[in-house]
């Protein structure tokens, strides 16, 4: 099973899925009995190295919120123990 073919949704993907679509559209019957099947493997490990990219970016980013996160964090607690220590004298 792969996701909707949507051309803007997978531009890494355009050429194969076009072929894939052709595929169908040129084999109505044929494409029960595997006519289309080379096209379809094709399009599935497009699909993988397109979801390991987009895993890849979408780590990276995460990793530079958490640090984003951590330094705000860090920069919150050290300004409210200046403002107890403030209180307190």
């Amino acid at each position: 099973m792969h996701p909707p073919l949507t051309l803007h949704k997978h531009p890494m993907c355009a050429k194969v899925i076009e072929q894939f679509q052709k595929c169908h559209v040129d084999h109505p019957i044929a494409k029960f009995f595997g006519e289309c099947t080379d096209l379809k493997v094709k399009l599935d490990r497009c699909f993988r190295q397109e979801k390991a990219l987009k895993r890849k970016a979408n780590f990276e980013n995460s990793k530079k919120l958490k640090e984003r996160l951590h330094a705000f964090r860090k920069e919150n607690n050290e300004r409210s123990s200046e403002e107890k220590n403030f209180m307190q004298a």
